[in-house]
């Protein structure tokens, strides 16, 4: 019987590529240059899956391709909002995800940008490397005590709490958070957490606050020039969620104008092709979508993927599917 065709669209770890290159029959991407649109509605026509990234733009442009043959689009990652669900739906693909397996290792990255930001690391990194450092003085570069301080979660799912975890153990801060679903008790009892109302009341409350919800048309540009101006002049703004939750535009703006203190960022607005303008912000730590960047975490990434696509050519259900 001959092997599954998948397509994968990146270069992933060379364990994970071995496992497919043994399982299925498999097109590689040796160079890792992202595929083009007219590659990818290729792959759906020649292979019976596709193994996208989030980075990948899955439109229904391409989606829509006629004489297709995938039926399974397996991305490698957490958020899928790079695909067009309601494509995908309508012309009968199966999606997949990689849940759970990211969790700890981007909490750490939203804790790193949180701490980067308050005691403006990124800066002092800056002044070190253009040799700018004359040395220890009272008054340079003085930071905030993130010890103690109050942390706002815009979402508390997993990875949320884990950075609330880290936060509260860690660091003996206070946690807030909003979101439309209450979680566990015991996990709220365990945090000393207290949940808000209205995502309006948690910005007014909050030292930090930190964005831990998907890309959604409903949450497209959830922080905007009202919702920063609402924030505290001392406050700090974290982003490892998605980058068009924040409108990048008004944080900029809220950022020259000090409406906040400074901002941790891991993911942008059209990345990688970021505003120009935050390249000027001192107040700022940017980080190139590093959250699951550990070998650890990539590679139980793409075993997920296998179990999916395993699942599938089984005729069984994928354990993560979206859609």
């Amino acid at each position: 019987m001959n092997k599954p065709k998948i397509v994968v669209t990146r270069k992933w770890p060379k364990n994970v590529e071995d496992q497919l290159s043994a399982l299925y029959d498999v097109q590689l991407n040796a160079t890792d240059i992202p595929m083009t649109d007219a590659e990818l509605k290729d792959a759906l026509q020649i292979a019976d899956a596709l193994l996208p990234t989030v980075t990948d733009k899955i439109t229904a442009d391409i989606i829509n391709v006629p004489d297709k043959r995938a039926k399974l689009i397996a991305n490698f990652g957490v958020g899928y909002n790079n695909i067009d669900i309601t494509a995908a739906k309508t012309q009968g693909l199966i999606v997949t995800n990689t849940p759970h397996v990211l969790t700890d290792c981007t909490a750490d990255i939203a804790m790193l940008l949180l701490l980067m930001s308050a005691r403006r690391a990124a800066e002092g990194s800056r002044m070190i490397k253009n040799q700018q450092w004359a040395g220890w003085c009272p008054t340079q570069l003085v930071g905030q005590k993130v010890t103690g301080k109050t942390l706002g979660l815009i979402g508390f799912g997993r990875i949320a709490q884990a950075m609330a975890k880290k936060a509260h153990f860690g660091f003996d801060m206070n946690i807030l958070f909003f979101a439309p679903s209450a979680p566990a008790q015991k996990i709220v009892d365990n945090l000393k957490a207290m949940r808000c109302d209205t995502l309006e009341e948690l910005l007014k409350a909050s030292d930090f606050v930190s964005l831990h919800c998907p890309g959604t048309p409903a949450t497209h540009h959830l922080i905007n020039e009202q919702s920063l101006k609402q924030m505290r002049p001392s406050a700090h703004l974290i982003n490892t969620a998605r980058g068009d939750v924040v409108d990048s535009k008004a944080l900029i703006k809220a950022l020259k104008e000090h409406w906040i203190a400074g901002a941790g960022l891991d993911v942008f607005e059209n990345e990688p092709n970021i505003d120009p303008s935050f390249l000027e912000l001192d107040n700022v730590a940017l980080l190139p979508h590093l959250g699951s960047a550990t070998e650890e975490t990539r590679v139980a990434m793409g075993e997920r993927v296998l179990q999916n696509i395993k699942a599938f050519f089984a005729g069984e259900e994928p354990g993560d599917r979206v859609i």
